[in-house]
C-alpha cells in the first residue's frame, strides 16, 4: 500500500465517524428507531432491559451498504 491509499482510507473513516456521530444525535428524533417490532424490552419494578435487535439489524444493513459504496470508490 502506498501512502496515498492509506490517506484516502483515513479520510473516509473520519468522514464516516463524523456522519455516524451526526446520525446518533438525530436518532432520537426519528420516531420509529428503537421501537421496531423485534426490539426486546423487559420492564420490572426497578429494572429495565432494552436490546434493540431489529434496529441493530437494520442499522447494520444500512452501514454495510454505505461502506461497500465507499470502499468501491476507494479501490479505484
Amino acid at each position: 500500500m502506498n501512502m496515498g491509499h492509506i490517506a484516502k482510507i483515513l479520510i473516509f473513516i473520519g468522514i464516516g465517524i463524523t456522519l455516524l456521530g451526526a446520525i446518533l444525535l438525530l436518532l432520537s428524533k426519528i420516531p420509529f428507531m428503537g421501537k421496531l417490532p423485534g426490539d426486546i424490552v423487559v420492564k420490572k419494578e426497578n429494572f429495565t432491559f432494552y436490546f434493540p435487535l431489529a434496529t441493530s439489524i437494520i442499522a447494520s444493513i444500512i452501514l454495510s451498504i454505505i461502506l461497500s459504496i465507499i470502499f468501491k470508490f476507494i479501490s479505484k
